[in-house]
């Protein structure tokens, strides 16, 4: 007798029955911490629920969470209410949460919070840290596991981006024990020998567990302490690691900070061209401005007449010059009429008239004589006429 194969989903809904039938898996109250937590736009919740040695999906229909006093997140310690079924299309099972209470901040969790806010204290989150991420960098340094998606990722979208890019990938554990040591000189390492322009440190999404060597304080520093600028790509978009906040850029995902690291090719030529052309048109404008001011310039008078702009200038001395001449001679003119004058009046003053008309001067030992009480008999005079002088004595006075 044949025995006839069942399907994947007879298989699944099997067990799913069986599941469903079992009275203790309808109604179980679990204990653990919350990771990988999403709230979805529906408004449904998806969590795993985890211990120190295993993990189970979870799942709270919006119906539910109304109900909840609290908003879930990674590393909060929480009791669940629900029932444990399988998904059967996946073939998974999980629990369906109806209740749930928050039972405290998980270990790892309160961990991070710690380390988070003594780094931020001594500064290493600060803005004035971050280094610039290199406009056109030749080399990518890539802090990955060397047989995860991340660096297929990464050579997908940086060589699409830009084929002329060098890949430099130095494997590195990306979780579990001794991870940070690793990553810590993975980095220092980069630096050291100086094997890139930037460095993309980076894994897939995980649980808090899985992330946590990006969150040991060995790799923080490590990441402050680089002197090449450290583009951060850990997890999912929502996941934030302490990494992220010293790196002096994160990127949502891998992908994302092979974009942010490596600039597209063709934008570049695209902008130098659309530059090119700027500066042709603008260099056009130019020339045909400057043409216009050129045939603006000589169509005017001075340049189609050079001279008469000077002719006009010599006539206007000339004016100046004669008009110049003018006020001079009335000037003399007038001075000779006043001179002529004063002349005049003085000649009609002067003594050598008076002698002309008949009179003579007395002199008294080279001293003029105006009054008889100033002589003598007996005096000398000289007597001074128009035509020389006549000494004389003194007889008699009257």
């Amino acid at each position: 007798m044949e025995i006839r194969p069942i399907t994947v989903q007879e298989l699944n809904k099997y067990i799913k029955e069986k599941i469903d039938d079992d009275e203790f898996l309808n109604n179980v109250f679990v204990k653990g911490e919350i990771s990988n937590f999403k709230l979805h736009y529906t408004g449904h919740m998806y969590f795993t629920l985890k211990d120190e040695n295993s993990l189970i999906k979870c799942i709270m229909f919006k119906s539910y969470t109304p109900n909840l006093q609290f908003m879930p997140k990674d590393g909060m310690k929480v009791s669940v209410l629900g029932s444990v079924s399988v998904f059967e299309r996946d073939g998974v099972y999980q629990i369906y949460c109806k209740a749930m209470k928050q039972e405290g901040v998980g270990d790892l969790y309160e961990e991070f919070q710690k380390l988070k806010a003594k780094l931020d204290k001594e500064g290493l989150f600060d803005n004035s840290h971050k280094k610039k991420i290199p406009m056109f960098p030749k080399t990518i340094g890539v802090l990955t596991s060397s047989t995860g998606a991340v660096i297929r990722d990464i050579i997908n979208v940086s060589t699409r981006r830009n084929p002329n890019v060098h890949i430099r990938l130095l494997p590195v554990p990306v979780q579990g024990q001794g991870a940070a040591e690793k990553i810590a000189e993975g980095i220092r390492k980069m630096n050291d020998e100086n094997l890139a322009d930037v460095i993309i440190i980076g894994r897939g999404g995980g649980s808090l567990e899985d992330l946590w060597p990006f969150n040991e304080e060995i790799v923080a520093r490590a990441i402050y302490n680089s002197t090449l600028p450290i583009i951060s790509a850990v997890g999912h978009e929502t996941d934030f690691t302490i990494a992220d906040f010293v790196s002096d850029l994160r990127a949502p995902t891998p992908s994302a900070a092979a974009e942010l690291a490596v600039p597209n090719i063709e934008d570049v030529k695209y902008t130098i061209m659309t530059y090119q052309n700027r500066y042709k048109v603008a260099l056009k404008r130019k020339v045909e401005f400057m043409k216009m001011r050129y045939e603006k310039c000589m169509s005017r008078r001075a340049m189609k007449e050079p001279l008469q702009k000077i002719n006009e200038r010599a006539i206007n001395l000339d004016i100046l010059v004669k008009s110049i001449q003018n006020s001079i001679n009335n000037k003399l003119n007038k001075a000779k009429s006043n001179a002529v004058e004063i002349i005049t009046r003085l000649d009609a003053l002067s003594p050598l008239k008076t002698l002309a008309r008949g009179y003579n001067i007395a002199q008294k030992n080279g001293k003029v004589v105006s009054k008889k009480q100033d002589i003598s008999k007996d005096d000398i005079l000289t007597l001074r006429f128009i035509d020389g002088n006549v000494d004389t004595k003194v007889i008699d006075k009257k």
